[in-house]
């Protein structure tokens, strides 16, 4: 064990060109450090709710109309109020048919402990005049709708980092509405801020040729359904298109970077699923000929002329596109839309310098806590202290394996649990220790001592080291970033140093015992 422990801590001690030319068979892991040791960027972002409760309502209003024109109900004054839809009903005989039709729209409330919203509807209907109903949001449908707003977002934006090939980002939610994402060794922040920043919602839509854009831009009304849209171009470019989308960015299931076979520039290739592939191709096939628009987050990226019916369920979205900018847009396709716009709060660059001093100051207090133990066990208990260093060193070495294995991220405050591990990994040796010389001064042969220490000391390590460890569980459970790089070194190096200073350690005191033979008095 101790040997693998070498082996899996080696890497870390040797240059990435060494780690490269090692046999494939040879562990070549390493240890990730974090933001604070290597640098990296600090994003706090604010999640807009309000936008997902304005989406409702809208939503609610086109359910309503919907909803009364299927049963051929007169209405009017529908509109949104603060918080809900308003609505009147036209004749009283349709007054009773109304409210029941417009309280099925209301949903139920699933209740679950992880969110802790009790269960309930997410709209009251209330007849507030004599034909006039309100449908408002109710408190409990807003507060769930915002929680999975905040975990939809907190996904998305873990995908999207993800795809940088950054290792170990923290992103956790902080506050109701707010994001902190952290991304240790990220050298181009801007990239990291326009992914982020970005809604990538996608949508395709018909070109309305009814008129000219131009003529909406100068004052003339636009046709029903219809609205302007400017392209992401310099100058930005007008196009009338339909309101509803035909096809919606939320069918795709991948999309990549490609080169157009004429021109060679870039271009994203993207791929629906079933339902999209078929709706995509309906819809290409009724429009031969006529404009589509591809909009993403309310811009024209492009509006190419439907040459043919579209029938795989595949398409290319090209442009002006740099090789870094195709690249980009494929990886907010791939990782989806998020469900609400996001404003950067709060932005930090950590450089590699304060890393490096992380680092150093570290180290500098590691190798004093270290030096400062091993002092200490060859005063207090001469060869078996020694025999402590040593088991001391091979615990270092098998912290490190582990880390290095389970590809962890050493942060500073991970560094702090190695040092408190330090401390502790003696603590096992000095309860065997001092349990021998209680032995030797009741009268107990030395051999005897020996063996009757390190067995009735077992049950008080393991009582001390479980009650630390169930408290690093809980501050990883319960903590997040540098918290539970503390957790984790602390959890290791228990684990660790109950194996060293209980077996490592009596078999180095078994050799030393068979060396003499019956020793008559302990180096203790």
């Amino acid at each position: 064990m101790l040997f693998l422990g070498f082996l899996f801590s080696l890497p870390n001690f040797l240059s990435e060109n060494t780690r490269a030319s090692m046999p494939e068979i040879l562990p070549t892991s390493t240890l990730n450090l974090g933001l604070d040791l290597q640098g990296g960027s600090h994003l706090l972002l604010a999640v807009d709710t309000d936008s997902v409760q304005r989406e409702r309502l809208e939503d609610l209003t086109s359910d309503v109309r919907l909803a009364l024109r299927g049963e051929r109900i007169g209405y009017t004054g529908l509109g949104r109020i603060n918080g809900g839809v308003t609505v009147s009903i036209r004749k009283r005989e349709d007054l009773e048919k109304a409210k029941t039709l417009l309280q099925g729209l209301s949903q139920p409330i699933t209740a679950n402990v992880i969110s802790g919203f009790s269960q309930g509807v997410d709209l009251d209907v209330v007849n507030t005049q004599d034909l006039t109903f309100e449908l408002k949001v109710t408190e409990e449908a807003i507060a769930a709708r915002n929680t999975r707003t905040l975990q939809q977002s907190i996904e998305i934006i873990r995908r999207r980092v993800d795809e940088l090939g950054t290792t170990e980002p923290t992103i956790q939610r902080q506050g109701e509405t707010r994001i902190l994402v952290q991304v240790p060794g990220l050298d181009d922040p801007q990239r990291l801020k326009a992914l982020l920043g970005q809604t990538a919602k996608l949508n395709f839509h018909l070109v309305d040729q009814s008129m000219s854009a131009y003529e909406v831009v100068d004052g003339k009304r636009a046709p029903t359904g219809a609205r302007v849209h400017y392209t992401d171009s310099e100058p930005a470019v007008p196009y009338l298109i339909r309101r509803r989308a035909m096809v919606s960015g939320e069918r795709l299931v991948d999309a990549s970077v490609g080169f157009d076979p004429q021109t060679n520039t870039p271009e994203v290739n993207f791929r629906f699923d079933t339902v999209g592939a078929k709706k995509f191709g309906e819809v290409t096939q009724a429009n031969v000929g006529r404009p589509f628009a591809i909009v993403l987050d309310e811009k024209i990226i492009s509006a190419p002329i439907i040459q043919s019916a579209i029938l795989g369920g595949a398409g290319r979205i090209t442009g002006n596109f740099t090789v870094q900018e195709a690249n980009d847009l494929s990886i907010l396709l791939r990782a989806g839309a998020l469900p609400a716009p996001m404003t950067i709060l709060e932005e930090r660059t950590v450089g590699p310098g304060l890393g490096a001093d992380s680092v150093a100051a570290g180290r500098i207090a590691l190798i004093v806590g270290f030096l400062a133990v091993i002092g200490f066990m060859i005063i207090s208990y001469n060869l078996f202290g020694l025999y402590a260093n040593i088991a001391l060193v091979a615990n270092l070495g098998l912290i490190m394996a582990v880390l290095s294995g389970l590809q962890a991220t050493l942060t500073l405050p991970g560094i702090a649990g190695i040092v408190l591990t330090v401390g502790m990994a003696v603590d096992a040796n000095v309860l065997i220790f001092e349990r021998i010389r209680e032995e030797i001064a009741a009268g107990k042969a030395p051999i005897m001592a020996i063996d009757t220490g390190y067995n009735r000391a077992l049950g008080t390590i393991l009582d001390a080291n479980i009650t630390t460890l169930l408290a690093a569980m809980v501050l990883f459970q319960l903590g997040s970033g540098p918290i539970r790089g503390f957790a984790i070194t602390l959890a290791i190096g228990i684990i660790t140093s109950v194996f060293t200073a209980f077996v490592l350690t009596r078999f180095m005191v078994s050799l030393w015992v068979r060396r003499q033979g019956r020793p008559e008095a302990l180096p203790l």
